[in-house]
Formats: structure tokens, sequence, C-alpha cells
């Protein structure tokens, strides 16, 4: 029982919590929480351990078994979104690759018609075994790299069909503001986007993602949505995508908003006479 004691205050910290908040939460009192944080309760009840799992979201065995202060947050957040199937003594799971006959790690290329089976088969050996591999010089061999096609106008001027050659990110909260990132989702939508990104990640458990191309709106994307993160490193084109130019209509609704924030501030300023 020597990890709960460690875990629970880990955790009660990670949320600013005071013991007497925790205890509150709880309906228990804060020298019981006291006593279980310092290891003065030696065999803690099973009730008060599935409380614990309950209010933090994290599987008994993993209170009992790993040691979450040597934890990422990216790591914590796997957790309680139900990613132990990731874990196994505190790491995050082995990403599928490939490598030479040097054992050098080679580049997996995700073809379009590809595209649709990388969402179930980015962890399957044998899946990534099938892609084609290739070598692209001047990137470092202590990095993993993959490629993904790109479709669309969104990103121009990364034009639509090219291939963006990609670093995998492990931690998340390593991601700077405005990152160009391959982003690999669960849902049933795009089974990848190219965006560019904010991480949001500490403040509310998501990522900004934003188009290059001023037509198209930014949206929040859940952590718990995303499966990986592929940072820009290179792309790889046959054309020169020159942006469109800025319509007529865009330019009305974007004086159309400054005319209304103008409107807003005549009325702000009238209000404070």
């Amino acid at each position: 029982m020597h990890l709960l004691g460690i875990n629970i205050k880990t955790l009660r910290k990670r949320k600013a919590w005071s013991q007497g908040l925790m205890a509150q939460k709880l309906g228990t009192t804060r020298a019981k929480i006291a006593f279980i944080e310092t290891n003065k309760t030696l065999n803690p009840s099973i009730g008060d351990i599935v409380n614990f799992s309950n209010l933090f979201s994290i599987s008994i065995d993993v209170l009992l078994k790993i040691d979450l202060s040597k934890l990422s947050e990216i790591e914590l957040l796997r957790l309680e979104k139900e990613y132990n199937a990731y874990i196994t003594g505190g790491k995050i799971r082995i990403l599928a690759t490939t490598v030479d006959k040097e054992n050098n790690e080679n580049i997996e290329l995700v073809p379009e018609k590809a595209k649709a089976g990388y969402r179930t088969g980015y962890a399957d050996p044998e899946f990534i075994a099938s892609l084609p591999r290739y070598t692209v010089p001047g990137l470092s061999k202590h990095r993993k790299y993959r490629i993904f096609p790109i479709t669309g106008d969104s990103m121009l001027p990364y034009p639509d069909s090219c291939y963006i050659v990609s670093e995998y990110v492990e931690d998340w909260l390593t991601l700077k503001d405005d990152t160009l990132c391959i982003l690999i989702l669960k849902s049933q939508g795009p089974d990848f986007v190219f965006k560019q990104v904010v991480n949001l990640i500490t403040r509310n458990k998501t990522l900004l993602a934003k188009s290059l191309n001023v037509h198209y709106h930014p949206y929040e994307i859940p952590v718990e949505e995303i499966i990986e993160i592929w940072k820009y490193t290179a792309h790889i084109a046959n054309t020169i995508a020159i942006p469109p130019d800025i319509s007529i209509e865009y330019l009305a609704n974007v004086m159309q908003e400054i005319k209304i924030d103008i409107a807003k501030l005549i009325v702000d300023k009238h209000k404070r006479a």
C-alpha cells in the first residue's frame, strides 16, 4: 500500500485540492486523508480505494502498482481517459515501427489508399510493416519520422496531395503554439488532419486546430480524441501552391465585423459616460 499514499497525494496536488476539500468531496475527514497520504493507515479499506479510483478516474490496479509521481502530465491524462492499455510500469506504449538491415528506423509512408486503415492499424506491427519505407537525408537518427498525405486547400500554401514528413511527438505538453502537426484522430470524421495547433492541454485538455487558409475557422480538439501527434519537418510536393486572392465577399464580412465591434465600443463608451 506504500504507493497508494504517494499517488493520492500526487493526484490531489495535481488538482490543487487541499486535504480538507478532498475529504469533503469523498464525505470523509481531513485526518483520514492525511493518514493515508503519509502511509500511517497500513490497510485502507476496499471502499476507500474504490472511492479514490472513482474520484480521480484512475484504475485501482494503477493506484496500487505504479508510482504516478514519476509520470508526465500527458501520461496522467491518458490514464484518466482509460489509456491504461498503453502504459506498463509507468512507460508509454512502444510505437510500432520498422528498421532497415543496419537496424536504423525506416520512415514509413502512409499512402492515400492506406489512410482509412491507419486509425485502426497504427499500433499493429504488421500493418506498419506493410507500408512503403523510405529514407530522407538530413533527418536525425534518434527521432522517429513518418510521411502522411494531405488533401484539400485548408493549409495553403501547402498544396493539395502533397506529403508531410513529420516527427513523432511523445510528450504533447512540449508542443509549442503554432506548431504545424499531423493529428491522428479517433472520431468517425477524418482519420487525420494537418493543422497549426495552439496547445491548450493544461488549460482545458484540448488543442486548438487552425488552418493557414483564412477561409477555414479554427476549432478545438479534445485530447481524448487524439491518438498520435506528428509535428511537421518537411514536405514533398510536385507543385507550388499560390494562395487564392482574398474574395470581395470575405472582405465584406471582415468590414461588417469591424463595424459591429466599433458599434459595441461606442455603446460601452456611452454607458460609462
